[in-house]
């Protein structure tokens, strides 16, 4: 690592540095110049400065023995009486990942009456499954889950560690890349692991406009969240394996102070996530009643239907109808895109789609990359066709 030190003892105060940085990054304070948040370490002061007063330090990082991290554990999410489906998706991809590095995938469980989620994970492939199962842990403590994954990551030394992109899994893995000292990337849409074990993290950056690769080079273990339907669910064998180990429940779960008042459940609710067939309705709606072509195409098809962002935003939808990174990830078998130009946060959570039709009148659209099916035309005149066909077939 590297940054920028002033050497006050040669420094003039000229304040030359200040009107070369590019970003802004230097204040003049008392003649004097002082870095703020917005320095690259890009070093133009460095070779701009004429008293060579300013000077770039490079900092030594200690490397870890990346041999002593073995492994990849996927934390299953059992919460609510159930086990959350992100969980299997993740040991799907943990099972790809670890393959060509001949690693294991281990899962670990937190929570109370687990016997049965563990018994099922037998089925999926998983060496071993960690259970810290108490009646203390019936409702999520950040506290006190963070320290039984805790103990058995110092336990068992994964190399990497994969959690759902769920509320619980948000509070959670902050948490525990903190005690770990060691980095985070979340909501990742793409996970690839290298032959010296390093995990490149891939998701849209800066607005969605690229898709960052994030690495861990320097710290073990490497801790990663992916939204529920992006991977793959593993095949469930009929024989089970894989050992269950009953893990003692460390002190500090007595010790926390959080303590659960009351629970008040939250209706269920039919989720776009679910969907198996989705039309969608973007930005080429001219008014808001136009979203009824949308929602009958939908009903005629048996499926749901949903909106890109701009939508949410006028106020015609609510969140919860929104594909997107600030939205839902979705995965049906086929999906219908209405006037939905394509951008790269509304593709990287709809793009694993069975089959993808776009409607758009610009032939350019980046949504057409990703399609299966193209549809150069206004959706003001191919909507009421379908519509008016599936009428007519079904009378």
């Amino acid at each position: 690592m590297a940054k920028i030190a002033v050497l006050e003892r040669k420094c003039t105060g000229c304040g030359l540095c200040a009107k070369n940085c590019p970003f802004g990054a230097i204040d003049m304070k008392a003649g004097k110049p002082e870095l703020n948040a917005a320095c690259k370490v890009c070093g133009i002061c460095v070779k701009g400065c004429p008293e060579k007063a300013i000077i770039k330090l490079e900092t030594k990082v200690d490397q870890v023995d990346k041999s002593q991290w073995q492994d990849i554990l996927v934390f299953a999410e059992a919460h609510g009486g159930r086990l959350h489906p992100v969980s299997l998706e993740l040991i799907g991809k943990a099972k790809e990942l670890a393959g060509p590095v001949g690693f294991r995938v281990k899962a670990v469980l937190v929570g109370s009456n687990l016997s049965a989620f563990a018994e099922e994970l037998r089925h999926y492939g998983v060496s071993e499954i960690a259970v810290y199962d108490d009646p203390a842990l019936s409702f999520f403590r950040a506290d006190a889950y963070a320290a039984c994954v805790e103990d058995y990551i110092k336990y068992a030394h994964p190399s990497v560690v994969l959690v759902g992109a769920t509320s619980l899994g948000r509070s959670l893995a902050p948490r525990l890349a903190t005690r770990f000292h060691t980095g985070l990337t979340a909501d990742c849409t793409k996970l690839e692991l290298r032959e010296n074990t390093d995990l490149v993290q891939i998701r849209p950056a800066f607005g969605g406009n690229i898709m960052a690769q994030i690495i861990t080079t320097n710290t073990r273990p490497q801790f990663a969240t992916v939204r529920y339907k992006v991977m793959n669910t593993p095949v469930r064998e009929d024989a089970a394996a894989g050992d269950i180990l009953t893990r003692k429940i460390p002190k500090a779960v007595a010790e926390s102070k959080v303590t659960c008042v009351s629970v008040t459940p939250v209706p269920p609710k039919k989720s776009i996530s679910d969907a198996e067939i989705l039309v969608v309705g973007g930005r080429g709606l001219q008014k808001e009643a136009d979203l009824e072509m949308v929602k009958e195409l939908a009903a005629l098809l048996g499926g749901d239907w949903a909106t890109s962002r701009p939508l949410v935003e006028k106020g015609w939808t609510t969140n919860d109808r929104q594909i997107g990174l600030s939205g839902r990830t979705v995965r049906p078998r086929l999906i219908i895109t209405c006037g939905v130009s394509g951008a790269i946060q509304f593709t990287a959570c709809m793009n694993a789609s069975d089959h993808i039709v776009a409607i758009n009148t610009d032939p350019d659209a980046p949504i057409f990359q990703v399609a299966h099916v193209a549809v150069v035309g206004d959706l003001y005149d191919i909507l009421p066709r379908l519509i008016r066909q599936l009428k007519e077939e079904r009378a």
